[in-house]
């Protein structure tokens, strides 16, 4: 029976280390923890569930700390999580097949060098799935590469083009949930500047590695310097020097640049012609679907902007074929039912949204105007109501605007 040990780079976590060290209890063979800094509990929480910890300056470079925790591992394999990061069920079943040494689809256990997983990012605006390498043999030829956006891909691939019997294998299945959404604002901005520093610095060094200049695109993209990001993912694609995950990145965010480029420019035109032709080429491209959701989502976002209806429901079911449990699709397909006068169908898909997500407040409010205009009033109002109370607990403001329309529909006299 194969072994396992689960690796992480930890500061100030103490409230989220205890659920994911959790979601591995009884599987892990091992903890490798190196902490750069704790101001809390953090040390203190993995001791106490048997880590093995050690300390290491921070030093603007993710790698340098993920390799210092390999270091520290014993075991046939690792697991690498982050403290907002926990394993689904499947992912524990995963684990436990890779500790039984049983195949994984077409691959012999003893020629199997990693397996890519599934991250569901709970809370995302966008891309709600992303695939992740984070289970690999520990062999020292398997290490970290970049300050940021670290991973072990490239050392992988070095590995297997020496020795050639190895393989890695996808599970498609989500193994992790990953909950970092939440930081506050001021988090946020600290988060950004470092990102910023450390990869401004890595691609001013290292020029041709597209795959990082992807990702300093997408964050200038989320951080509005749209002028900065449209130049260098426009490079990046010419370089040709990337794996289809980070092609299918790089058109993604393309046209999310364009998108919003065409807000700000005289050429709106031409911008959004950009940006749909850059989210078609990202559906395009040879990856797993549920990887490519954002851009049927942003596609068919787009598509209704300009008035093709008609081609805004044709990605929104799209993308219910490729995940029928994301509300968000049904919350659009309900708003273009809408759009095309088809009132019935457009209260079906709030209804199933609310079914996926009881809290879904904008569910509620499409819901509630789709329910006045079929003459149902007392249900209106009560969807209006439920809608108000979701957007109380953080728009205060939106509420009382919600609640004022309300009235203006007469449905506080109903």
């Amino acid at each position: 029976m194969a072994t396992l040990s689960l690796c992480m780079i930890v500061k100030d976590e103490a409230a989220k280390l205890p659920l994911c060290l959790a979601s591995v209890k009884g599987l892990a063979d091992e903890i490798s923890v190196i902490d750069t800094g704790s101001g809390d509990r953090t040390p203190t929480i993995a001791q106490d569930a048997g880590a093995k910890v050690n300390f290491q300056m921070w030093a603007d470079d993710f790698s340098k700390a993920r390799n210092a925790s390999l270091d520290q591992a014993t075991s046939d394999w690792i697991l690498v999580l982050d403290a907002d990061e926990t394993l689904t069920e499947q992912g524990r079943q995963l684990i436990q097949a890779i500790k039984l040494e049983q195949p994984l689809g077409n691959v012999k256990p003893q020629d199997l060098l990693m397996v890519t997983v599934m991250r569901q990012e709970v809370g995302a605006a966008q891309s709600p799935y992303s695939q992740v390498s984070r289970l690999f043999r520990n062999l020292p030829a398997v290490q970290y590469y970049r300050p940021y956006h670290e991973g072990v891909d490239d050392s992988v691939a070095a590995l297997m083009a020496k020795e050639k019997h190895w393989q890695v294998a996808q599970f498609g299945n989500v193994a992790i949930e990953h909950t970092g959404y939440g930081v506050d604002a001021i988090a946020a901005k600290d988060k950004y500047k470092r990102a910023q520093r450390i990869m401004e610095k890595h691609t001013a060094d290292h020029p041709q590695d597209a795959y990082m200049a992807n990702k300093l695109g997408a964050l200038y993209a989320a951080a509005g310097e749209w002028k900065k990001a449209l130049p260098l993912l426009e490079d990046a694609l010419r370089s040709g020097n990337f794996d289809a995950n980070t092609e299918y990145e790089l058109h993604y965010h393309l046209g999310i640049t364009h998108k919003h480029l065409a807000t700000i420019e005289g050429s709106e035109a031409d911008h959004l012609l950009a940006a749909e032709k850059a989210y078609r080429q990202a559906i395009d491209t040879p990856i797993a679907g549920r990887l490519k959701l954002g851009a049927h989502l942003n596609l068919g976002g787009l598509l209704a902007h300009k008035g093709k209806i008609d081609g805004a429901i044709a990605q929104y079911e799209a993308a219910a074929r490729i995940d029928p449990k994301q509300p968000t699709v049904y919350l659009n397909l309900g708003l273009m039912h809408k759009a095309k006068g088809y009132l019935e169908p457009a209260l079906r898909a709030y209804e199933y949204a609310i079914l996926l997500d009881p809290n879904y407040a904008a569910a509620y409010q499409n819901m509630a105007v789709v329910l006045f205009k079929l003459g149902k009033l007392p249900q209106s109002k009560q969807a209006f109501e439920r809608a108000i109370a979701l957007v109380a607990r953080e728009n205060p403001a939106e509420s009382d605007r919600l609640r004022q329309g309300m009235k203006g529909l007469g449905l506080d006299k109903v």
